[in-house]
């Protein structure tokens, strides 16, 4: 089992779970950069870990030059690891990786409110519904109207987790594009379109508690 983070980033190479889920993820980002309006293009990456959901998708998408993102994570190693991506891409001026505690509003201050919001392998290391529900209520701050928020869940003891996730988008505002299972029948990905309005601060400075572990990451 993974010890820290930039382990279980490394297990993308062997656990066909986490490589469909990927693929899944890259899908959403493309159709997202696809029905965004012309013109910039903005995108947040919360918990971003290396960021390959959205650095593998722009190595080939046509709107790659539009974009203008910021990722926030907090282990260093895997942030360095995004950069040198960043870099040889060529998109160093446009996508700003942030070395920072992903849960605390002001990371992203200056990038919000975003057009695209990744909030992949977040939810399953939340410690109950109610901290999930937290953090919905607080997506408005990164949110525009009509943004596009991007989401994983894994599913655990025969758990469908997945499906109180989607409950609890729709509670909150959120319209839903589309939702796939993996193949493997545990992980699922959704993408929903936020119905509400931005807000110019978040209730709250830390919107979230990031509870989770490596080697029990779901």
């Amino acid at each position: 089992m993974p010890k820290d983070w930039f382990e279980w980033h490394d297990l993308y190479k062997t656990d066909q779970r986490l490589q469909q889920r990927l693929e899944i993820v890259r899908e959403y980002i493309a159709h997202s950069l696809n029905f965004s309006s012309p013109g910039v293009i903005r995108v947040v990456s919360v918990c971003a870990g290396d960021g390959r959901d959205l650095l593998g998708t722009l190595a080939n998408h046509p709107r790659a030059q539009d974009v203008y993102a910021r990722l926030v994570e907090l282990h260093p190693q895997l942030v360095e690891r995004g950069q040198a991506t960043i870099e040889s891409l060529g998109l160093t001026k446009q996508i700003e990786f942030i070395n920072g505690d992903a849960t605390i509003a002001s990371n992203y201050l200056g990038a919000v409110p975003a057009d695209i919001v990744i909030v992949c392998g977040v939810f399953g290391n939340l410690a109950d519904e109610n901290e999930l529900n937290r953090l919905l209520r607080n997506l408005s701050f990164l949110s525009k109207p009509g943004a596009f928020v991007i989401w994983t869940r894994g599913h655990s003891h025969n758990i469908p987790h997945s499906e109180t996730v989607r409950q609890s988008l729709q509670k909150a505002g959120f319209a839903e594009v589309n939702f796939k299972l993996t193949a493997t029948g545990d992980m699922g990905v959704g993408i929903h379109r936020y119905l509400g309005e931005s807000v110019a601060e978040p209730k709250e400075e830390q919107f979230f508690v990031f509870s989770g572990i490596a080697n029990r990451a779901r």
